[in-house]
């Protein structure tokens, strides 16, 4: 399929254009009549945020819509009005629509922001789909997605790429783009979905409104970001699984601790948790409940690979010694202490148990920041990152135990650190003997810290003093993936530029990992 097939509303608009979707799909036209209807406000190019679909499974999978006229309204709301709005959906197994296979309608609610959530199942596992939606004479882009394959299956390769950190202001989201133009078969997010900060000085492009505390604000920079073509295509191109950073809420918020006191945090992290519902392929299940939010799930592919989503920043202890984050050194004891915990209790306990359940080939541990420990003090004195699982030792240990006892082809998928790496997971790091039991590769950013290198002046230095770390690039971009019973293939892969759109994207480093041998083998 070319990368336009699906995805263009000109080649939609043609291809629904002698299906008789009135027919198929139910005249709107009649939910009101006469006067009453002259009194409701015109809607009209309610698709300006696209489509999207997330979070299959073997039978079903969520597709989503959020309409808005205007998706930089000062209050969030897209320039809807204040009413409920009938929106259809279609699903079909081909891209112009003439074998359609389920169809409906959902309400778009204020209250929600007019996002539409449909949550399918009883769909062939295993199987690619097309979808849409309709709203009076208009019809969305179209877009694709795929269910997963049965429980069992080991002959389906799992083409699954991700990445993190979308600052809009800072550049061109060309890395979605080129994402979207590889068909992948799932695409992870793994945090900083959104920046909540206001303007900065000397911005690449523009931003509606200023700093994100309340809702409107939070609704308001998810639209801006959706009405971002390059996001567009992405979402199109195939379901995605997701989890919040950081700066999806707040900079550095550690549990219910924020970076700084003002607005009081646990109003603000509701608000961002119901815009991030409202806009994101969710399920029912993961909604929030206030200020709370369980998000940390398994995604199965077959019996090729689990992948587990984990929530760091929710139920973490706060930040070791200083309590915040930053960097600590060898003197901080408080980073070893056995109760200390990134995941939480309960989370900590449903990861050992998956791991002592999964039969799959791989377990992906998708996540937010820095596992494998990592000294950044270029020089004698060693610097730690107590944000990241360095200042969580003896969680780090827990998780590598359970991967390792449970003889588990671990893989740590992770976003935050706005660069390309890649290193092995000890299962210990105090001993120097200690064997790797996991791989970890971490994707660089879409967007944030601008253009990047692809090596910096202290860059050898820090592969030499941290020697389980294989590779490093600094541009922006994503990691693409390819998983099979026999092997899983890794390509990073980086844009020179986001300061320009349409950058092309190359390999910056290539790796395979065998089954049973948590080691990075270069390509």
């Amino acid at each position: 399929m070319s990368a336009s097939k699906g995805i263009s509303r000109r080649s939609l608009m043609a291809g629904g254009a002698g299906l008789g979707l009135a027919a198929a799909l139910g005249s709107p036209g009649q939910a009101a009549a006469g006067p009453a209807r002259a009194r409701l406000t015109p809607l009209s190019d309610v698709f300006q945020l696209g489509v999207a679909s997330g979070e299959p499974d073997a039978s079903g999978v969520v597709l989503w819509t959020r309409l808005a006229m205007d998706p930089v309204a000062p209050d969030g709301l897209g320039g809807m009005p204040d009413r409920h709005v009938p929106v259809q959906w279609q699903v079909a197994k081909d891209e112009r629509f003439k074998k359609v296979v389920r169809h409906g309608v959902e309400v778009a609610r204020p209250e929600e922001a007019h996002s539409v959530h449909v949550e399918l199942d009883g769909l062939d596992a295993d199987a690619e789909y097309f979808y849409r939606f309709r709203v009076g004479g208009e019809l969305s882009p179209a877009g694709r997605t795929l269910t997963t394959p049965p429980p069992g299956t080991r002959k389906r390769d799992l083409h699954l790429s991700f990445t993190s950190c979308a600052d809009y202001q800072k550049g061109w989201f060309t890395p979605y783009r080129r994402m979207a133009e590889e068909h992948p078969d799932l695409i992870a997010f793994l945090g900083d979905y959104i920046y909540e900060y206001g303007d900065y000085k000397y911005p690449v492009r523009d931003q509606a409104g200023g700093e994100c505390f309340d809702l409107a604000g939070y609704r308001l920079r998810h639209a801006q970001h959706k009405a971002d073509p390059d996001l567009q295509l992405a979402h199109a191109a195939a379901p995605w699984t997701v989890v919040f950073d950081d700066h999806d809420i707040e900079n550095g918020w550690a549990g219910d601790v924020p970076e700084q006191p003002d607005p009081p945090f646990l109003p603000r992290r509701a608000a961002a948790f119901q815009a991030f519902w409202e806009n994101m392929p969710l399920r029912r299940s993961q909604r929030p409940d206030g200020s709370r939010m369980k998000l940390y799930h398994t995604l199965r592919w077959g019996a090729v690979a689990n992948m587990h989503m984990l929530d760091t920043r929710q139920y973490r202890d706060l930040y070791a010694c200083t309590g915040k984050s930053g960097n600590v050194g060898d003197d901080c004891a408080d980073r070893f202490a056995e109760n200390r915990t990134i995941l939480g209790a309960e989370q900590e306990a449903w990861l050992a148990g998956r791991l002592r359940t999964s039969r799959a080939v791989w377990d992906l541990l998708g996540q937010q920041v820095f596992l494998m420990q990592m000294d950044w003090g270029n020089g004698p004195a060693h610097q730690y990152s107590n944000e990241g699982w360095d200042g969580y030792v003896a969680s780090r240990n827990r998780v590598a135990a359970a991967i390792a006892d449970n003889k588990r082809n671990g893989v740590v998928l992770t976003g935050d650190v706005h660069s390309h790496w890649a290193g092995e997971v000890k299962r210990d790091y105090a001993d120097p003997e200690s064997p790797s039991v996991a791989v970890e590769l971490v994707s660089t950013s879409v967007t944030s810290e601008g253009d990047g290198m692809d090596e910096y002046p202290n860059t050898q230095i820090l592969l030499s003093e941290n020697p389980h770390v294989k590779f490093f690039n600094g541009r922006r971009g994503y990691v693409r993936t390819v998983l099979s019973e026999r092997e899983m293939k890794v390509d990073f892969r980086s844009l020179g530029y986001v300061s320009e759109p349409f950058a092309p994207a190359y390999t910056s480093g290539s790796f395979v990992v065998e089954p049973g041998h948590p080691t990075l083998n270069p390509v």
